[in-house]
């Protein structure tokens, strides 16, 4: 999908449209909210990013919740200002490079994950810790709280630095 998203950005966005559609539909009849996470691997700026007609998915489902999660802090500092579409609901990620962001995202209000060894602790530099793992819907946690994650695959073996001590701190 990726590859069809730069090579016929068009057609994939009305794909994409009609996919958001359908499963909206399909929702509605089962009694059902849906909600989606149009970043899994990737941090595209899915605010700015138009259709054929020119609107962005958000424009196109107003009513509908998007979320994702970025390590653009420009992208979160949008956010957490209220210029991004009220329907978009973003979580800064942490890595072993942005700490002092980090900090300021907490600071500012928004939330931030945060990747744990072995367990969560209940707070990671004075701020509450929040599990992650329960469910993936961010945009239901209160704000200016660490969701935590514990490790999963190769971030087991991680040294680098991504992967936090499950210590209270």
């Amino acid at each position: 999908k990726t590859k069809r998203f730069f090579e016929d950005r068009i057609g994939f966005m009305a794909q994409l449209v009609s996919e958001i559609g359908k499963t909206i539909k399909s929702a509605v009849k089962k009694e059902m909210t849906a909600v989606f996470r149009p970043n899994l691997t990737s941090d595209l700026t899915w605010e700015d990013i138009a259709d054929g007609d020119g609107d962005t998915i958000l424009q196109k489902f107003p009513d509908t919740q998007f979320y994702d999660y970025t390590k653009s802090f420009g992208r979160m500092a949008q956010f957490l200002n209220g210029n991004l579409p009220s329907n978009y609901h973003l979580t800064f990620s942490r890595s072993e490079h942005n700490e002092t962001l980090c900090d300021m995202v907490l600071e500012m209000g928004g939330n931030v994950a945060v990747v744990f060894r072995d367990r969560l602790p209940k707070t990671w530099k004075g701020f509450e810790v929040i599990n992650g793992d329960a469910n993936d819907l961010r945009f239901l946690d209160k704000s200016g709280v660490v969701v935590g994650l514990i490790e999963k695959g190769l971030a087991k073996k991680d040294e680098t630095g991504f992967v936090q001590e499950g210590i209270n701190s």
